[in-house]
């Protein structure tokens, strides 16, 4: 007998035979199909745990019409912001025992389509497609394809005229926005300006709108509104716009909202070395809730959280029920989920780390 020969893996038969039932009877058993006893059910499964049998998950997709793969499609090669949202997704998939195929497109058409081909060539049940931007994206091209598709943290034009359209799952800036600046004003700051980046991306308009709105519910100081570059540098450069020798107004702001934390670390350096304290003199939000720039910012940065990972689960929610719906079913459309704050010690207020996600206070 030759040693080396690798054994035999155990098949559906020998499971049956091991349990003393037919065939059609342990597939039915280890599907979770047809009326058996439990008893016969406990037997069977009892068989292959014995066995260490592992199903064959590619006559098991043929048998249910499906492959039980999704593919995700990300245009982020950085990963910042798609990573969240990608571990969402997975946590719902693999409880659903779902494969994942990723593809990174990093932004080039090309690439694009040459791994919606490859994914559609394997039958994928579904896609998600997610970026690193929330700004309007062109839909995938499916050809006659119809494949189930939930766009995350990105999002395409929807046609009024259509039945059917594509579900895209987005952090709600503007409510994000509002939500810091009011944190602000209840701890009793009146003069808020607003330091963010480019104007031409829809989050930095939504935010500023949440902004606006927050000051004008509370009848505050005139808004102030600073457009840069998503870094450090210009966040120290505003500030110094702000505060420092050259400062065009005399009514200096006592609080600040960053449209992003890489903009508020550099504005808190830039107060620092003007000689204002944070959050004393001036208290300081940003927005991302990135760790990077949370926990390496003096005082640590109280930060608007979009919640990425829930995100992703919901995407992921999502796509199963489109899935399981069949094609063509299932209106969808932008969805716009709550952002939270986590309060540290930049603003002033008691810190609170764990805040709680606001749709659990509602």
């Amino acid at each position: 007998m030759n040693q080396n020969r690798p054994a035999r893996l155990p098949t559906i038969k020998d499971v049956a035979h091991e349990a003393g039932v037919s065939l059609g009877t342990a597939s039915k058993a280890l599907n979770g199909q047809g009326q058996l006893r439990p008893g016969t059910v406990e037997r069977v499964r009892a068989a292959a745990d014995r066995l260490h049998f592992r199903p064959n998950r590619l006559a098991q997709s043929l048998h249910r019409a499906n492959s039980l793969t999704v593919g995700i499609i990300s245009t982020d090669s950085f990963g910042r912001f798609s990573m969240p949202v990608m571990e969402g997704i997975e946590d719902v998939l693999g409880s659903a025992e779902r494969s994942v195929f990723m593809c990174n497109a990093a932004d080039d058409p090309a690439r694009e389509k040459m791994h919606v081909d490859a994914l559609l060539a394997r039958r994928v049940d579904g896609i998600v497609v997610t970026g690193r931007r929330t700004d309007a994206r062109p839909a995938l091209n499916l050809g006659a394809a119809r494949v189930p598709v939930v766009y995350a943290y990105t999002q395409v034009g929807h046609d009024p005229g259509q039945t059917v359209q594509a579900p895209c799952l987005l952090p709600d800036d503007f409510g994000g926005g509002e939500q810091a600046t009011r944190h602000l004003l209840t701890l009793g700051r009146r003069r808020v300006a607003h330091i963010s980046g480019p104007p031409k991306f829809e989050a930095v308009q939504l935010r500023a709108r949440g902004y606006l709105a927050a000051l004008s519910a509370a009848g505050a100081a005139a808004p102030l509104v600073l457009h840069g570059a998503w870094s450090e540098a210009w966040g120290r450069e505003a500030a110094a716009q702000l505060f420092g020798p050259a400062s065009a107004t005399d009514a200096l702001p006592d609080a600040l909202f960053c449209g992003s934390d890489q903009i508020a670390r550099g504005v808190t350096e830039a107060l620092h070395a003007l000689g204002l304290r944070v959050p004393q003199d001036v208290a300081v939000v940003g927005y991302d809730n990135w760790d990077v720039f949370t926990e390496a910012t003096r005082p640590t940065l109280t930060s608007v959280d979009m919640n990425l990972r829930d995100l992703g689960r919901q995407a992921g929610q999502r796509l199963l029920d489109l899935i399981d719906a069949g094609p063509g079913q299932g209106l969808g459309g932008p969805l716009r989920l709550p952002c939270r704050l986590v309060v540290r010690h930049s603003c002033g207020a008691p810190v609170n780390e764990e805040a709680p996600d606001p749709r659990s206070s509602a």
